[in-house]
């Protein structure tokens, strides 16, 4: 069975991490400072805070801002479970908008009609690494009439005097918007390093801070290391310092700290990045477009414009003029042929936790439609020119089976 998207894990980054648990510092340590330097160097923006997941930094974003009972956070229904959680955690209500027919990411106009004088942040989703239409995102925020609703309720709301925009990046570190690297495209921008990533920590994120003036981004990270860890004052790296034990505690902060074990993975990954792995799986996004832009079924996913390129992720196959059903029929011939195949995602309205809020999927029906046509293909490091091929045989002749008994009903 060819897998869906297993981690590249080689000699290098064993070396790494062996060099790691030999120098007896295994938590949040000199690597893991390293590596936020390093983030920052190859993105652009400010700042860069590492953490446990890009779960943990979009909610530790969240409670920076001070979102809490009675906020709104608009985001795409189209996305994973994560974004909204987050929302659910501080207390705040998840608006759901719609998204574009083409590319899958949060539309703009939807955007604009969903925000409210109770609407703190804004949270697009590069989906599958694509990145979502930044520069109009960030004119929005700033449109006159859209300042006008924005009623701030903490000194960070007020410095800022709009709509934050945390940008949930999971997929797309590496992506490209006019020139710029996803990260520092907007305010503040969320990578994951979860197992399944382009850029894999085992678990791990990172926290990309980009804010304007009149914001000090060296001091909120100072901060957020506080917060990160605790609300302690010294991390263990400070304290080893001769004299430098004594701490205080000036919150109830969380446990969000990135370990150097992590870190160490990250540090390999990162080098060779755009150079490597970026390549490999752009050509395997380029190979199977290739193969499937001949038959009239195949909508071929959105990855490269004359101002984006895609962080090649996710390959998002959608099949034309069939149903939810007929497509999970599809995806099952395609198990049955030896192939590990995925769909991104379920839309948020669809589950039952979300349904049981009364959200109705049928309020966003470009989500369903894409939904339930879509099919995510193998893409990561590993996978070979011939498995490529078996995969393409296989979404074929499935694709060509399922509708030709549905030409013959």
């Amino acid at each position: 069975m060819i897998p869906f998207s297993p981690p590249r894990m080689d000699q290098k980054i064993i070396k790494e991490v062996i060099d790691t648990l030999k120098s007896g510092w295994i938590t949040t340590g000199p690597k893991t400072k390293l590596f936020e330097k390093n983030i920052t160097e190859y993105a652009g923006h400010k700042k860069t805070l590492c953490v446990s997941s890009g779960s943990a930094g979009l909610e530790l974003m969240l409670r920076w801002f001070g979102v809490c009972e009675g906020d709104e956070v608009i985001l795409p229904a189209y996305t994973y479970s994560a974004t909204a959680n987050v929302v659910i955690h501080c207390g705040a209500k998840p608006v759901f908008v719609d998204i574009n027919k083409n590319d899958f990411n949060i539309s703009v106009k939807e955007i604009e009609k969903a925000i409210t004088n109770k609407t703190k942040v804004i949270m697009p989703v590069d989906l599958a690494g694509f990145p979502c239409d930044y520069n109009e995102i960030n004119a929005l925020v700033r449109k006159d009439k859209i300042i006008k609703k924005f009623h701030p309720k903490t000194k960070e709301q007020e410095k800022l005097g709009r709509i934050l925009i945390l940008a949930d990046a999971a997929h797309s570190i590496g992506a490209e918007y006019y020139g710029g690297k996803t990260g520092a495209l907007t305010d503040i921008t969320v990578f994951s390093f979860h197992a399944v990533k382009n850029l894999t920590t085992a678990e791990g994120g990172a926290v990309c801070l980009n804010l304007p003036e009149p914001f000090d981004n060296q001091k909120i990270y100072n901060y957020l290391n506080i917060k990160s860890l605790h609300g302690q004052t010294k991390d263990a790296l400070a304290k080893v310092e001769v004299g430098n034990w004594r701490y205080d505690i000036i919150e109830a902060g969380y446990k969000y700290n990135m370990t150097d074990i992590q870190a160490s993975m990250g540090l390999v990954e990162l080098t060779r990045y755009d150079e490597d792995m970026l390549v490999k799986r752009k050509n395997i996004f380029d190979d199977y477009s290739a193969a499937f832009s001949i038959f009239n079924w195949a909508q071929l996913p959105v990855y490269k414009t004359e101002n984006k390129i895609s962080s090649y992720h996710v390959y998002l196959l959608r099949i034309k003029n069939i149903n939810e059903r007929q497509r999970d029929k599809i995806i099952q011939l395609i198990f049955e042929k030896g192939v590990s195949v995925n769909v991104h995602f379920i839309p948020l309205p669809m589950m039952t936790y979300y349904k049981n809020l009364g959200y109705d999927i049928n309020n966003y029906p470009v989500s369903l439609d894409n939904y339930s046509r879509e099919i995510s293909l193998p893409v990561y490091y590993d996978l070979t020119k011939k498995n490529v091929k078996k995969i393409i045989n296989a979404v074929i002749k499935s694709v060509e089976e399922v509708l030709s008994q549905i030409s013959e009903k």
